[in-house]
């Protein structure tokens, strides 16, 4: 035993590099307070969606929100490394605000902006169109100033008009601000005149313009404070989506938030608030014209970083020479019978050289001159009039229809995650499909053919089907979203 201890000590304090290298990884577990604003000022309905997603695409943040903050316990908060708040409302009762006021003394995280500033928490009520303290005063949380470090009297509570304007660094040392030079643009209402209490401690000010009804100080933008083994910071910039739009604010928010949670700072200095497309990200033309469509059709595309496109209003802008070499995907949502010969010999240099194609719904009706791209891409055409001895096909709007996953394929990567669908869409039927498609899904409503998303039968690329794609509210379907962007993904061959 007295031989194997050692040896014990010694991995131990081989690994231990590795441990601390994995827990300052792990990521923050934070709970954004929210559910009250003083409305019409502030909308805590339009700003918390964005800090949360901000907060989660940096891959630092785990989130969750509570819009019912009165009745948490220690227990509730117990989990989390930090407390995010977004919230002006009434007080949450003894046990909640002593379960936040241990939750920092214990060594965690706090960060609260703008709005957190006045109040009830303040001891104050709001009357005759501005915040003052009532009669007998109230002396409000008393624990809540000390946390954020600050008192703001009543009378003094006020900005300048909002303006553009730049925040600079206070203390260019602190964690927060390192490698973040020159400070950043914002576009806020400068609030002045707030006490700062003994140990907050000033990162970031902004001069205070008095041609703007300014102080002609600097005022202070953040602070830190520590409150028993944990710390606080404080920013009141944030006013609506628009302030915090801006990526210097955003990045200034989230290395604030970091560092009150963990005490260190390995954010970047900008944030933008649209999610970054990922290096390998899908490349994907989307091609439209010659019909009708909502214009929801190009939300299928957008906020995600896995995938970038381009827009085509014809097969001339469309299908060019080198598309294979531009494009990993192709969406067609436009409707041409015919097609001319240069872009018939793109697009088919295109598709055998391994190119994605998602058709969808009236884009059946593509190059129906074209018997190669309808029998072997596609694998189905819609009879516009009838020809060659095939009636022809149908149509009816406003249908509802039940589709589900046809026997066998729940588990096909195009239909991952899709389930069901019920959808107020446009029937097709009467239209010819070829004997080697793949049905993924299917329908047995009587105004509709049985096949309503299937593979194609080409051999060389991956080319899907989706009938439905009529509506503004199919467009907005979450199970729908996910069918169409599983299907660019799994045509690109980025999904297995």
């Amino acid at each position: 035993m007295s031989q194997r201890l050692p040896r014990l000590l010694l991995l131990l304090l081989c690994l231990a590099p590795a441990f601390a290298a994995r827990a300052a990884q792990a990521p923050i577990k934070t709970l954004i307070l929210t559910g009250s604003s003083d409305l019409p000022y502030h909308d805590w309905r339009q700003t918390t969606p964005l800090l949360r997603r901000v907060l989660e695409q940096t891959g630092r943040f785990e989130v969750r929100v509570e819009e019912e903050p009165a009745g948490i316990t220690a227990a509730t908060l117990e989990d989390y490394d930090l407390v995010f708040v977004n919230y002006n409302g009434p007080r949450w009762g003894p046990e909640t605000e002593a379960a936040i006021e241990e939750f920092v003394r214990s060594g965690k995280g706090l960060f609260a902006f703008h709005l957190a500033a006045y109040g009830t928490f303040f001891g104050m009520e709001f009357r005759e169109g501005k915040w003052q303290y009532p009669e007998p005063r109230s002396s409000g949380w008393a624990a809540w100033r000390k946390i954020l470090g600050l008192d703001w009297k009543p009378e003094n509570i006020g900005h300048s008009v909002r303006h553009v304007f730049p925040v600079e660094w206070a203390d260019p040392d602190h964690p927060i601000a390192q490698g973040f030079p020159g400070g950043f643009l914002a576009n806020d209402e400068l609030y002045h005149r707030i006490d700062l209490l003994p140990g907050a401690h000033v990162v970031a000010q902004a001069y205070s313009d008095p041609a703007r009804r300014g102080t002609g100080k600097k005022e202070p933008m953040l602070w830190v404070v520590r409150y028993g083994a944990g710390r606080a910071a404080y920013s009141p910039l944030g006013h609506d989506v628009s302030a915090l739009w801006q990526p210097g604010v955003l990045a200034m928010f989230a290395r604030a938030a970091e560092w009150a949670a963990t005490g260190r700072v390995t954010l970047p200095a900008r944030l933008d608030p649209v999610p970054a497309k990922s290096a390998n990200a899908v490349r994907v033309l989307v091609v439209t014209g010659g019909h009708a469509y909502p214009v929801e059709f190009y939300t299928l595309f957008d906020s995600y970083p896995d995938i970038v496109w381009k827009h085509a209003v014809s097969p001339e802008q469309a299908f060019r020479e080198g598309m294979e070499k531009r494009w990993d995907a192709v969406v067609l949502h436009d409707m041409h019978e015919t097609l001319a010969e240069a872009q018939r010999a793109h697009l088919k240099r295109y598709v055998e050289s391994g190119g994605g194609v998602v058709s969808i719904h009236h884009a059946i009706v593509d190059y129906t001159d074209w018997p190669w791209w309808y029998e072997q891409v596609i694998g189905g055409k819609y009879f516009t009039k009838p020809a060659g001895g095939h009636e022809a096909s149908h149509y009816k709007e406003g249908v509802e229809i039940v589709a589900y996953p046809a026997k066998g394929m729940a588990r096909h990567p195009v239909l991952r995650g899709v389930g069901p669908l019920v959808l107020h869409d446009e029937a097709y039927q009467n239209m010819w499909h070829s004997p080697d498609i793949q049905v993924l899904m299917e329908t047995g409503h009587p105004l509709n053919d049985r096949p309503v998303v299937y593979v194609g039968p080409s051999k060389t690329a991956r080319a899907v089907y989706i009938q439905f794609g009529h509506s503004a509210s199919t467009m907005r379907h979450p199970a729908y979203r996910r069918l169409v962007r599983n299907a660019i993904l799994w045509a690109a061959r980025k999904l297995e």
